[in-house]
C-alpha cells in the first residue's frame, strides 16, 4: 500500500513539473508577442507636431478629435490628452501605444514672457 502511494505521488509530481514547464513557455512566448506588437519608437506619432491627417489616421481619432488635439498644444506628456479632457479614456486606451509627446522647447517660456508683472516698483505715468 505504501509503495503504491509513493508511485502515485511520483507520477503526480512528474505531471505537475511538465505542466509548469509548459505554462512557463507559453507565458514567455506571450510576452515576446506583446513586445513585438508594441509600436517602434520611430513609428510613434508626436501629438505636438503631427498634422491633422496623421492624427486622424489613429484609431478612434477623427477630424473633430484631431482638431481638438491640435488646438490644445503644447502637451508635456501624452497623458495630457486625458487630464485636459481632449479625448475620452476609451479612445486614449486605443492610441496610447502609438503616440508620444515631445516637449516643445520654449513653449512654456513664451507664454510667461508676454505677461507683465503687476508688482512693478515704478509708479504709473500721470
Amino acid at each position: 500500500m505504501f509503495r503504491r502511494n509513493i508511485r502515485v505521488f511520483a507520477v503526480l509530481f512528474t505531471l505537475a513539473m511538465f505542466a509548469a514547464t509548459g505554462l512557463a513557455q507559453k507565458k514567455a512566448t506571450a510576452t515576446a508577442d506583446t513586445a513585438s506588437q508594441k509600436t517602434k519608437k520611430a513609428d510613434l506619432i508626436d501629438i505636438n507636431a503631427a498634422t491633422k491627417e496623421e492624427l486622424s489616421a489613429l484609431p478612434g481619432i477623427g477630424d473633430a478629435y484631431s482638431q481638438k488635439i491640435i488646438d490644445g498644444r503644447p502637451y508635456n506628456s501624452k497623458r495630457d490628452l486625458l487630464t485636459r479632457k481632449i479625448v475620452p479614456q476609451a479612445t486614449y486606451d486605443q492610441i496610447k501605444d502609438k503616440i508620444i509627446a515631445h516637449k516643445v522647447p520654449g513653449a512654456a517660456g513664451e507664454k510667461k514672457k508676454g505677461k507683465k508683472s503687476s508688482s512693478s516698483t515704478t509708479p504709473p505715468p500721470k
